[in-house]
């Protein structure tokens, strides 16, 4: 740093539909600000428009070519996919040039936990660390979720864009041991909470409604990468069980409070609403992971399947099951003193899902004192996270604007 302002971008799928994805970004946003204020910052992202208008900053389209995310079925769209591939490399090498770091703000980018092809958003991962690898500019991964891969094509980019980043720190131990195993030197790394648990938490604002709301997160869910064969069957499972769960709750007279974290969520809370047809059930319209947040803090009780839904919950306090689709999810409960209240999203049992319902409500008073105590160690916790992240990636102007912090804790 010789006096020049320091130049950060923000990388990922970010302003793209993904409340979980853009509440990543928000708190890495709001790390940079507190800390590093004379930071300039601007993002290569999926939304640029979303967010320049949600965050105020300068953003660029991730990819050259726009129908990237589309099924290619016609050449004309092949042959831009193609092109847009090689065109990406000088866009990323441009981009990344022209900064000091590169963070990328938590989300599963190492894993393929749903499906997910090589040439998406794994190839622009590789080119960014490689880019940054090449140019001088320090790449950081900041408290990102992994997973082992079957694929080998998307594994050995997600190595390689592991091994050439400059910092690592990953949301669970799951995380790391996968990197790990895929032949990651991980001895440095380490691991923290999400970083989305560093957003402000919302308000107490229980429901008027005295039957108790309870608010179910549903997922447009098809299983994980390798699970594409049986992916109409694992979805339809997955729906026909939540609707069994949210039928039997009206029923008994409970309200229930339909949630999504992106909008491919919708058609799910379309076939619930149909198949259900009861006035107890009604739909967030939550555009944020601040109103997703105050939605779980006006409920009851929690049922979420998106993992970021469930930080939701968990952060606001409010008693919660997960619908696990993977390891994360149950890292997180565990993490959060629920490990006992994980029910799988592959094979999602209305009857047991409401016997752990049951179990939740009658121990609510526990579960809720337990989510504060943990609430308030993720915070901690996380202050470790962005001290350690100044001093890797702002070594002249971190003690500027230090913090009095704790020694560093190793989860």
């Amino acid at each position: 740093m010789d006096g020049t302002p320091v130049r950060a971008g923000v990388f990922g799928l970010l302003g793209s539909g993904n409340l979980g994805n853009d509440g990543s970004l928000e708190a890495v946003l709001g790390y940079l600000r507190d800390r590093h204020p004379e930071v300039a910052v601007d993002a290569l992202c999926g939304g640029p428009e979303a967010v320049t208008a949600r965050y105020g900053i300068p953003a660029t389209r991730l990819h050259w070519y726009r129908g990237e995310y589309r099924t290619a079925s016609r050449a004309a769209a092949v042959v831009g996919k193609g092109l847009g591939k090689f065109v990406d490399v000088f866009r990323t090498a441009a981009w990344v040039r022209g900064h000091d770091v590169v963070i990328v703000p938590g989300m599963g980018v190492l894993e393929a936990t749903l499906p997910l092809r090589p040439w998406g958003f794994p190839y622009s991962l590789f080119l960014l660390c490689a880019t940054g690898r090449l140019c001088g500019t320090r790449v950081a991964l900041v408290g990102v979720g992994a997973a082992p891969i079957g694929n080998r094509a998307t594994r050995t980019l997600v190595r390689w864009s592991g091994r050439l980043a400059a910092y690592r720190s990953y949301r669970d131990a799951p995380s790391r041991d996968a990197m790990r195993a895929m032949g990651v030197d991980t001895s440095r790394d380490e691991v923290y909470p999400d970083v989305a648990f560093s957003l402000p938490a919302p308000p107490a604002d229980p429901s008027p409604d005295p039957r108790g709301r309870v608010c179910v997160g549903v997922m447009a869910f098809h299983g994980s990468d390798d699970d594409r064969a049986r992916a109409e069957e694992i979805h339809r499972r997955y729906l026909d069980g939540t609707t069994r769960f949210v039928r039997a709750l009206v029923e008994e007279g409970r309200p229930v409070r339909l949630i999504t974290g992106d909008g491919v969520d919708a058609p799910v809370v379309a076939a619930i609403v149909d198949a259900v047809d009861s006035p107890l059930v009604s739909v967030a319209e939550a555009a944020s992971l601040a109103e997703v947040m105050k939605e779980m803090a006006a409920a009851d009780s929690v049922v979420a399947t998106r993992y970021h839904n469930l930080i939701c919950a968990l952060k606001a306090g409010t008693p919660t099951i997960a619908l696990s689709y993977a390891a994360k999810s149950d890292a997180l409960m565990d993490l959060m003193g629920l490990a006992a209240y994980s029910h799988p999203a592959r094979e999602v049992d209305a009857d047991r899902l409401l016997e752990q319902f049951r179990t939740l409500e009658k121990n609510a008073a526990d579960v809720r004192q337990t989510l504060t105590e943990r609430n308030e160690d993720a915070v901690r916790r996380l202050d470790h996270q962005f001290t350690a992240l100044s001093a890797a990636l702002f070594p002249a102007t971190g003690h500027a604007h230090a913090h009095a912090h704790a020694p560093r804790e190793t989860p």
